[in-house]
């Protein structure tokens, strides 16, 4: 078994992608990424390792594969630890921000890197079980144009509130193709948008729910769990039968929100931030 890596996004095998698509859930953040490559949102620094026994790898070859795009953490799936130093060689050279994935594979990864964490984010990974509605007054719809310039705001400080790793070099045309796409859902309340959240467009009938943010003055009213039911039922109705989201454990608040909308804990997950 062997590491090798494209920077090409032409060149990942068929083989690497069906193997993430046998776990669409689990491989959530993996799949969007070779997505967004593809659509063309970052065209620029990427890295796609897969973990084979063949030069020319059939699925039943692959045994893991990682992500990675720059200024943003490189993603781990589950694969065997052992191979897990063979691949930090294989990524020398290439600047991590943080390492993301499975517990033991992320661990082992940092070891292996050889730098110090500064920083380390547990999270847990929810799959949607029954919906339930937290019936809060508002109505839902999607974000348009016209809500850009709020959109691209309110993104840039959830990220710097969620000290979330990575940071996109050009948040507007982030924030423009989710628009475009329809992957954004915000809550209107008494004529004012007051919170918003975001969906993935369906992968292999799997979408996964993030970004959700209400500003302060806005908090502690529901919108966020109004927001968050709307963007699952967008999910669905894009034909997502299977919706997941991440949330950060040190945040019981959010964890007590996601839970009373349905959404039960399936797997635990770990981010290492380097210097």
């Amino acid at each position: 078994m062997r590491w090798t890596s494209t920077t090409d996004a032409t060149r990942i095998p068929a083989a690497a992608e069906q193997w993430l698509l046998r776990d669409p859930a689990h491989n959530t953040v993996a799949l969007t990424v070779l997505h967004r490559y593809r659509s063309g949102v970052w065209a620029e620094g990427m890295f796609v390792g897969w973990l084979s026994s063949a030069e020319e790898p059939g699925e039943e070859d692959v045994r893991g594969v990682v992500v990675h795009t720059k200024g943003y953490p490189v993603v781990l799936s589950e694969f065997p630890v052992e191979f897990v130093p063979p691949l930090a060689e294989t990524l020398r050279g290439r600047e991590l921000a943080a390492a993301s994935g499975p517990v033991r594979q992320v661990e082992a990864f940092a070891e292996a890197w050889g730098h110090e964490p500064v920083r380390r984010m547990d999270e847990r990974l929810y799959r949607l079980g029954t919906l339930i509605d937290p019936a809060v007054p508002g109505r839902a719809r999607p974000a348009g144009l016209d809500d850009l310039e709020l959109m691209v705001d309110w993104y840039v400080a959830f990220v710097e509130e969620a000290d979330a790793p990575g940071r996109d070099p050009d948040p507007r045309a982030q924030v423009r193709h989710r628009i475009d796409r329809g992957e954004l859902i915000v809550w209107e309340h008494e004529g004012a948008v007051v919170s918003l959240a975001g969906f993935t467009t369906p992968i292999a009938g799997m979408s996964r729910v993030g970004m959700v943010y209400t500003p302060p003055e806005r908090r502690r009213r529901g919108y966020a769990s109004a927001v968050t039911h709307a963007a699952t039922e967008a999910a669905r109705k894009a034909g997502a039968g299977e919706v997941v989201l991440f949330t950060d454990l040190a945040n019981p608040t959010s964890n007590s929100i996601y839970q009373a909308l349905g959404y039960r804990p399936i797997s635990d997950h770990l981010t290492l931030f380097f210097e």
